[in-house]
């Protein structure tokens, strides 16, 4: 820990005021040596000290209103967090070189959150990219390969009856392992994605209920504003981290998953009654707060009063008046 200094503003202020003093004594012994007595009267001390007193309160205050974009500056640097954008520095008052170090300090930061912003799109386009391309490869190539091998043991099945039983057998096994190519498929990217985010939010819902997790009520909206397939996209990965953490390690037995539209941004609410956050945010957390910065949304995580977890993201509407059912 560093040891505590004064601040700029007070050691300013000292040099200031030294200078004053100095400058004041010069100035009324050399100018007016015969107003002075040889024993400095009362009155002549108060109005010298009056003087003195009312100079350094004025410098003071100019020194307080040029040194406080400095402090701000401090302060915002202390606390910004590339999570929560849109932190600034308050730049106000005539020019000078505090005023333009908070300006290119506030113009720094948006050039970050404008590539950090972009980084994390392009990665998550790559990503997309890198999903949809596995989920066509075990669609087409190992779902077709199983396909086949259910054709063959089909017709194999027709043979002798002392070897059916071990075909049978072979024939679930290859079914199993056909489902599980499915559902991989599915997780890594929906087909019902293509129709639409409120299919797939319903879709995605039944699944994780089906598959020994809790009771996910769903409140979607009929109509949705037009939104644009990376906010499509954003909401329902959110939505899916959620409702996974929420079958994974929220020990609660029903959950909720609701969408709602209002003038100026769509809000997306998952909602458990399990145990609550358990430690600090992990990795899902992070990558929800990131995936809400590249559609300008704000995401919450808490805890509610009555227990539980609730996962909020706002996204707001970059268009107004469009809708789609």
């Amino acid at each position: 820990m560093r040891p505590p200094y004064p601040s700029l503003l007070l050691r300013v202020l000292v040099v200031n005021a030294t200078v004053l003093v100095g400058a004041s004594a010069v100035t009324v012994l050399a100018l007016s040596p015969g107003l002075v007595s040889s024993e400095v009267a009362l009155t002549e001390l108060t109005i010298l000290l009056g003087g003195l007193i009312a100079m350094l309160v004025v410098n003071l205050l100019l020194l307080q209103r040029a040194l406080r974009p400095l402090e701000e500056l401090r302060d915002v640097v202390r606390t910004v967090d590339p999570l929560n954008p849109g932190q600034r520095v308050t730049v106000s008052g005539p020019a000078s070189e505090a005023n333009e170090l908070a300006a290119a300090f506030n113009e720094m930061i948006e050039r970050l959150e404008d590539e950090r912003r972009e980084s994390a799109r392009r990665a998550l386009e790559a990503q997309e990219a890198e999903r949809l391309r596995v989920a066509q490869e075990l669609h087409d190539e190992v779902g077709q390969s199983l396909t086949a091998v259910l054709l063959a043991l089909a017709r194999a099945e027709r043979q002798p009856p002392d070897r059916g039983e071990g075909i049978v057998e072979a024939q679930e096994t290859a079914r199993a392992s056909l489902d599980d190519v499915r559902r991989i498929a599915r997780r890594l990217r929906p087909e019902t994605l293509d129709l639409g985010l409120l299919p797939a939010l319903a879709d995605l819902s039944e699944r994780l209920a089906d598959q020994m997790g809790p009771d996910i009520e769903r409140h979607l909206p009929g109509e949705l504003p037009r939104l644009t397939p990376e906010e499509e996209l954003v909401l329902y990965r959110v939505a899916q981290e959620a409702l996974t953490n929420v079958v994974r390690h929220a020990a609660s037995e029903r959950a909720e998953l609701s969408l709602e539209h209002r003038p100026d941004r769509v809000r997306l609410r998952v909602r458990d009654h399990g145990r609550g956050l358990q430690g600090p945010p992990g990795g899902g957390t992070q990558g929800m707060r990131e995936r809400a910065l590249l559609v300008n949304g704000e995401l919450a995580v808490k805890e509610p009063a009555d227990g539980g977890v609730e996962v909020t993201l706002d996204v707001p509407l970059q268009e107004a008046g469009l809708w789609y059912r």
